[in-house]
């Protein structure tokens, strides 16, 4: 059980006897499919690195199914709405867990765009590097290396996934969007030829439970998040909103583009909360 004080952060509560059961449960599971596939993907990337090189037609689906299976693990809820875009290009969404990773590659062979410190972190750098996370340093230095490789993975056919708000939220607010990583889109030829589009993660928190539940920001651990998530008895669910996407070329510079892709996702957003 968790609560709340009337600060940012949530305060453990002891599992019980229950929970540790259900976490001891859940998280061998996880680890197991989790783990599993990754030797199967790298034994698969072994072949089809040589085969194709940037271009991955076999192991994203491998990814895929992992994150479908988190779900069912767990017994949280996942739901999509609306269509994942054929185009060429990338998507952009709000940032609340690191459940989103689970939640968006659920539906679609994507690619993300993470920190250079994210590749250092045990256990999670290693899925990351094996799935094709592209790392970035934030460094202005480096940019026109990092519109090189954006341009690459594009090319190669990647959709790649940003999280333009730069850090992640307690769920219940989309922050400004940066135009910094929008720079490498309107690149020619990319301008002409790439997408943007918008995607809104909405946490359902679980029955009785504080709304912000899922939510992973700020100085917040990592591994109580997870044990906690992974012991809870009943659990929420995350709906994966897919809007139309947005032209590149019917804007004229990165900020109007990351502008109108953050009004679409905070619109997401405020429509739940209506609703």
């Amino acid at each position: 059980m968790t609560t709340w004080n009337e600060g940012e952060y949530p305060i453990e509560a002891p599992l019980g006897v229950q929970g540790l059961i259900r976490l001891a449960w859940r998280g061998t599971v996880l680890a197991f499919v989790t783990f599993g596939c990754l030797a199967v993907l790298l034994l698969v990337r072994f072949v089809e690195k040589p085969l194709f090189g940037l271009r991955r037609p076999w192991t994203p689906f491998i990814t895929q199914f992992v994150c479908q299976t988190a779900f069912r693990i767990v017994g949280m809820r996942r739901r999509a709405f609306g269509t994942v875009m054929p185009q060429f290009g990338a998507i952009v969404a709000n940032h609340v867990s690191w459940l989103d990773i689970f939640a968006l590659n659920a539906s679609k062979r994507i690619y993300f765009v993470a920190k250079s410190e994210v590749a250092k972190w045990p256990g999670i750098g290693w899925l990351a590097r094996a799935t094709g996370t592209v790392f970035i340093n934030r460094n202005p230095r480096e940019a026109a290396l990092q519109k090189q490789i954006f341009q690459d993975r594009l090319h190669a056919g990647h959709k790649l996934l940003f999280f333009p708000e730069g850090t992640s939220t307690d769920g219940k607010r989309v922050l400004s969007f940066k135009p910094t990583l929008f720079a490498a889109f309107f690149e020619q030829p990319l301008r002409d030829e790439l997408w943007v589009q918008p995607v809104t993660l909405i946490y359902h928190a679980p029955d009785g439970a504080e709304p912000r539940f899922y939510g992973w920001w700020g100085d917040m651990d990592f591994a109580p998040h997870l044990l906690r998530t992974l012991a809870g008895v009943r659990q929420g669910g995350v709906d994966v909103v897919y809007h139309p996407p947005l032209k590149v070329s019917d804007f004229a510079s990165r900020k109007e583009l990351a502008r109108a892709a953050e009004e679409i996702v905070r619109g997401g957003l405020d429509a739940d909360e209506m609703s």
